[in-house]
C-alpha cells in the first residue's frame, strides 16, 4: 500500500454531516433524505440520540449516479433497481428503460402531428388516406370477456382475453368468425370503457354450458350479437397504435356521417389476422361501426 492509497483510505473515513455531504455531492439535504427513505443511498452512519445522517466521502459517487438516473426522468424504484445491480446487467436495466422511453417519445411525437394536423383544420387529409367499405354481417354466437381497462392496459388485456376466448371455442364447436373487441364507452388514459372481446363460436348449447361451469372467473358470458351492416376501414398491424388507430375510426365517422347514414352501435375492431405472424405493414384489423341506412344516402361531394 503506498502513502498515497493510506491517505485515500483516511479521507474516505471521514464522516461529513449531511449539508457537507450534500455539497460535496451536488444535491440537496431533502434529495439525501428521499434517497435514505428510499435505500438507495443509505448514510454510514445515523446519530440514535439526535438523528443527524453522517455519510463517507466515497458515497459522493453513488449519489451523483442517481442524481444523474434521476435527470432521464427514471423513477425512483427503477433507479433502485439500477444503483443495486452489477455493472453489465446495470447497463442492461439502463438500455431497457432508455428503449422505452424513446418508444413513448416516438408515439407522442406521431400523436402530436395527428393532433397538429386536427388543430388546423387538416384532418380531411388524414382521414383521406384510409379507405371505408361497408359489409354485412350475419347473425352470431359470441362467447365474450367484459373488462374495465384504462388504454395503457388495453392492448395486453385485448391479446389475453381473445386468447382465453380462442381457447374456450374449442369446446363450444369452434371459431366460426373474426374474433372482435366492442367498446361500449370510450377507452382512454383517463376512461375506462368497459371494453369486450368477442369470439364468434358455432354451438350456443355447448357456449352456454360452458359458460356455466368456466365463464365466470373471467366475467365471461354467452350472448347472440345481431346481424349487422358494419362501415368500416381496414388497418395494418403499425396503425393499430395510437394515434393511427384513432384516425381510423375518426375516418369511418366521418364517411358516415358524409352519407347522412345513423351508427347504431357501439365501435369495434375485428381482428382477422394471426398478429404474432404479421409485419408492421400487414393489414391485420377492421375499425368498423354498424350502420344504418347504408346504400340510401347521397353519395359526398
Amino acid at each position: 500500500m503506498t502513502e498515497d492509497d493510506d491517505v485515500d483510505d483516511a479521507r474516505d473515513d471521514e464522516l461529513l454531516t449531511i449539508g457537507a455531504f450534500a455539497a460535496r455531492a451536488r444535491l440537496s439535504a431533502k434529495a439525501l433524505r428521499l434517497y435514505d427513505r428510499m435505500g438507495l443511498l443509505v448514510p454510514d452512519q445515523v446519530d440514535e440520540a439526535t438523528g443527524y445522517r453522517y455519510y463517507r466521502p466515497g458515497q459522493a459517487e453513488r449519489a451523483r449516479l442517481v442524481a444523474l438516473l434521476r435527470q432521464l426522468d427514471m423513477p425512483l424504484a427503477k433507479v433502485a433497481d439500477v444503483v443495486h445491480a452489477d455493472g453489465p446487467e446495470a447497463a442492461g436495466l439502463l438500455d431497457a428503460y432508455w428503449a422505452g422511453v424513446e418508444a413513448r417519445v416516438a408515439g407522442q411525437r406521431t400523436l402530436a402531428g395527428y393532433l397538429r394536423g386536427r388543430l388546423s383544420g387538416r384532418s380531411s387529409e388524414v382521414y383521406g388516406k384510409f379507405a371505408v367499405e361497408t359489409v354485412d354481417v350475419p347473425e352470431q354466437v359470441v362467447i365474450s370477456e367484459t373488462r374495465h381497462t384504462l388504454a395503457g392496459e388495453l392492448p395486453a388485456w385485448i391479446g389475453a382475453s381473445l386468447g382465453r376466448l380462442e381457447e374456450a371455442a374449442r369446446e363450444c364447436g369452434g371459431v366460426t368468425a373474426a374474433p372482435f373487441v366492442v367498446y361500449h364507452a370510450e377507452v382512454s388514459m383517463e376512461s375506462d370503457g368497459p371494453a369486450e372481446s368477442c369470439v364468434p363460436v358455432a354451438d350456443e348449447a355447448a357456449a352456454r354450458a360452458w359458460s356455466r361451469e368456466r365463464g365466470r372467473a373471467w366475467q365471461s358470458r354467452v350472448r347472440v350479437e345481431p346481424a349487422r351492416r358494419l362501415a368500416y376501414t381496414r388497418i395494418t398491424k403499425a396503425q393499430v397504435a395510437h394515434p393511427q388507430i384513432l384516425a381510423a375510426f375518426e375516418a369511418v365517422e366521418e364517411w358516415v356521417a358524409a352519407r347522412g347514414w345513423t351508427v347504431t352501435g357501439p365501435c369495434r375492431e375485428v381482428y382477422f389476422a394471426d398478429w404474432e405472424a404479421s409485419g408492421p405493414e400487414d393489414p391485420v384489423c377492421d375499425i368498423a361501426f354498424p350502420v344504418s341506412g347504408a346504400g340510401e344516402g347521397p353519395e359526398p361531394n
